[in-house]
């Protein structure tokens, strides 16, 4: 198994952390997983950009730039 992860360029710790997250899932649910992680950061980057936003433009109201 060490040669395998090896010859493909893998580290055995970065095998062993990828067995540990994704070990019991089977195909499908690994591509949906990555399909909801990326949903996630989607959703995050859509509420923090206008937070961001009000932010700046609320710091600059006050003056302090």
């Amino acid at each position: 198994m060490a040669e395998a992860i090896r010859s493909i360029g893998v580290t055995e710790v970065t095998d062993y952390r990828w067995r540990a997250e994704y070990g019991g899932l089977k195909g499908d649910q690994l591509k949906r997983l990555k399909e909801f992680k990326t949903e996630n950061a989607r959703i995050w980057r859509a509420v923090s950009d206008p937070t961001l936003d009000k932010m700046i433009l609320a710091e600059a109201a006050r003056g302090n730039f």
